[in-house]
């Protein structure tokens, strides 16, 4: 079980010497705050296309950072930044929610972005498991994360990018009540799940038998690809 993606981040890839990381679809780039506190002669670009969620990050944006980290409301089909500029590229449980018709764009700009040999690391959750079963009952993911896989096969057939890595693990998902998961998982800021009450119920019918005094634990199974750019 692993308890912090960050040790399987800093295992493949050197997190030293300052590197230039962007991340796309950041979500609340826990993470990737992690990374900068872990390396401060690192810094980032996050990138965020939910406008809620984009406004939390800039109002609760640690000051000991703002030298270091930026968030800029953009999506990965169209990053604002220079050819060549980002040594590291997050996609962190976030190519699944590009269109499946945009996952190649936003491949292709990361490509761009990121200096030859820099490298794209893509968390993706399987489609599998207890929480899996419970989260398709109103948002079936089935389709889209196997088509992210497909798009990550498709751009190492084009020769844009190289594998160089590849794991696959357990982490731990945690809700301490039936109204925490309801509010993390059924009304996120980024989607509209046309949750009626009836699918309101049958989902916690579904959640409830996991859930005890101290809340409902899970396993999410990950799986990780590391890219790379080809070298010049």
């Amino acid at each position: 079980m692993i308890h912090n993606e960050l040790d399987v981040l800093a295992e493949l890839v050197p997190l030293g010497n300052g590197l230039k990381v962007i991340e796309l679809g950041c979500g609340s780039a826990r993470l990737l705050t992690e990374l900068l506190e872990r390396c401060p002669a690192c810094e980032a670009l996050a990138l965020e296309v939910d406008a809620v969620q984009h406004a939390k990050n800039l109002a609760r944006q640690p000051d000991a950072l703002k030298d270091r980290l930026r968030f800029v409301q953009e999506s990965a089909t169209a990053i604002p930044a220079a050819d060549g500029g980002f040594d590291l590229a997050l996609m962190l449980k976030s190519l699944h929610h590009i269109p499946l018709h945009a996952m190649q764009t936003a491949l292709a700009e990361t490509s761009r972005v990121l200096r030859p040999g820099g490298w794209l690391y893509v968390s993706e959750p399987v489609y599998q498991g207890v929480l899996n079963d419970i989260v398709k009952l109103y948002n079936d993911e089935g389709r889209v994360r196997a088509a992210a896989q497909a798009a990550l096969d498709q751009a190492l057939l084009t020769g844009q990018w190289q594998q160089t890595a590849e794991r696959r693990f357990d982490m731990p998902a945690h809700f301490p009540s039936w109204e925490s998961f309801e509010q993390r998982m059924l009304y996120p800021s980024f989607a509209d799940h046309q949750i009626t009450e009836s699918l309101r119920l049958a989902v916690k019918a579904a959640f409830d038998p996991h859930c005890g005094a101290e809340g409902a634990s899970f396993t999410r199974p990950m799986h990780v690809r590391l890219l790379q750019n080809p070298a010049i």
